[in-house]
């Protein structure tokens, strides 16, 4: 039970966190990997070596510290993290695991001084109240999961029905389920967990749908990244018939019922969750603004597709812009506020949806802001551990 004595210990060490939280959580991870290897799965190594999983753990961390009285005031942080575990079916077993190296980190880096036996005390009810939250909230989910038409539970045998080239960077995957049942719907934007066996070692990555559940198969579309150890494994080594593990969709990020415009804006292999979110809106009469950002026509995925939706829905109008010259495009150089204005035309009261790199959410989420897009209708999603948008 948490106490009112214990909220107010969190609290205290709100400044501690603010100034030394990541290096915090880099010790965390550092002890939990090493001690505990069969978490590791669960874990993106490249999200470790950048520092991006610690820095997104200590921003949340801060967060729970800083609310640990208002839990409502955390916003989407609690649904984004539900939907997180349960796309790499994070289970009630690996909680104590985390929560004892915790406090084993907070005792360690902060020292005996300050880390006394009621600090450590008030973090582990802290931590408790949050787990016992986050496993209720994940078991209800694994639930209605397996209870729903086409659901299961945990993961599932799915065959590689189709690999198919779409730029000179990403490539869509096709899976059918090996027992030849139904599969699960899914809300556009959503994602979907995979775990492989690479070289001995198991991995899991999340998504997105790259296509509705149309015909009984999942699509992911992946980009290769130089030194990715899954996405060179999907792009070389995974094979039309090879079977892998999926887990049931999730993800928080999701296309609204609303009559507003839409406006899809991706940078990069961001367009993948945008492509199920158009097919899902262009079964409506709502307009349609599709903006997408590449740095040239050759690493520009699904463009053939969008150019035959655009002749056959007059409601969609798309946009490009490359960063290199390039006659294909709509515009050449960055996307800026200028530009963003010109497409998105008269209209400021839309449904804004935008993904990409870093940087590139950074600019949107400033350009849509001075063109007067409401901020609660501008929306985004970050593909690895979340960071905050300057």
């Amino acid at each position: 039970m948490l106490t009112a004595q214990d909220r107010a210990i969190v609290k205290s060490t709100v400044p501690l966190l603010e100034s030394g939280g990541e290096a915090l959580m880099t010790h965390f991870y550092n002890m939990m990997l090493t001690e505990y290897p069969q978490v590791r799965p669960l874990f993106n190594q490249a999200n470790q070596a950048s520092g991006d999983q610690p820095r997104a753990l200590a921003n949340g961390v801060l967060m729970y510290a800083r609310h640990i009285d208002q839990l409502d005031q955390l916003g989407d942080l609690v649904a984004r993290i539900i939907n997180k575990h349960v796309a790499l079916q994070i289970l009630p077993e690996h909680y104590p695991i985390v929560g004892s190296c915790l406090l084993r980190a907070i005792e360690e880096v902060l020292g005996s001084d300050i880390a006394t036996p009621q600090v450590l005390a008030a973090w582990g009810a802290a931590y408790n109240q949050l787990a016992d939250i986050l496993i209720g909230a994940e078991a209800a989910i694994y639930d209605e999961n397996a209870a729903a038409p086409g659901g299961w539970r945990g993961g599932r045998g799915f065959k590689l029905a189709a690999k198919l080239e779409e730029s000179a960077e990403i490539t869509s995957f096709y899976f059918r389920p090996v027992d030849e049942q139904p599969i699960l719907e899914f809300e556009p934007g959503q994602y979907i967990g995979i775990k492989l066996n690479i070289d001995g070692q198991e991995v899991r990555r999340n998504y997105s749908l790259s296509a509705l559940a149309k015909v009984g198969r999942y699509r992911i579309s992946v980009k290769r990244e130089p030194g990715g150890v899954v996405s060179n494994y999907l792009h070389d080594r995974l094979q039309v018939g090879d079977i892998v593990e999926l887990f049931p969709p999730a993800g928080e990020f999701t296309l609204a019922a609303s009559e507003k415009p839409l406006v899809l804006i991706s940078g990069g292999v961001g367009i993948t969750p945008t492509l199920s979110m158009l097919e899902a809106a262009l079964a409506t009469k709502r307009p349609i603004r599709f903006i997408h950002c590449a740095r040239n026509a050759q690493v520009h995925a699904f463009r053939g597709w969008i150019e035959e939706l655009a002749a056959q829905h007059p409601q969609l109008k798309r946009f490009y812009c490359y960063e290199q010259a390039d006659s294909l495009a709509d515009h050449v150089g960055l996307l800026t506020e200028e530009v963003l204005g010109e497409w998105l035309g008269e209209e400021r009261d839309v449904d804004a949806y935008f993904l990409g790199p870093k940087g590139f959410m950074s600019a949107v989420k400033r350009h849509l802001k001075a063109l007067g897009v409401p901020e609660q209708q501008s929306r985004y999603e970050f593909f690895g551990p979340a960071a905050a948008l300057e």
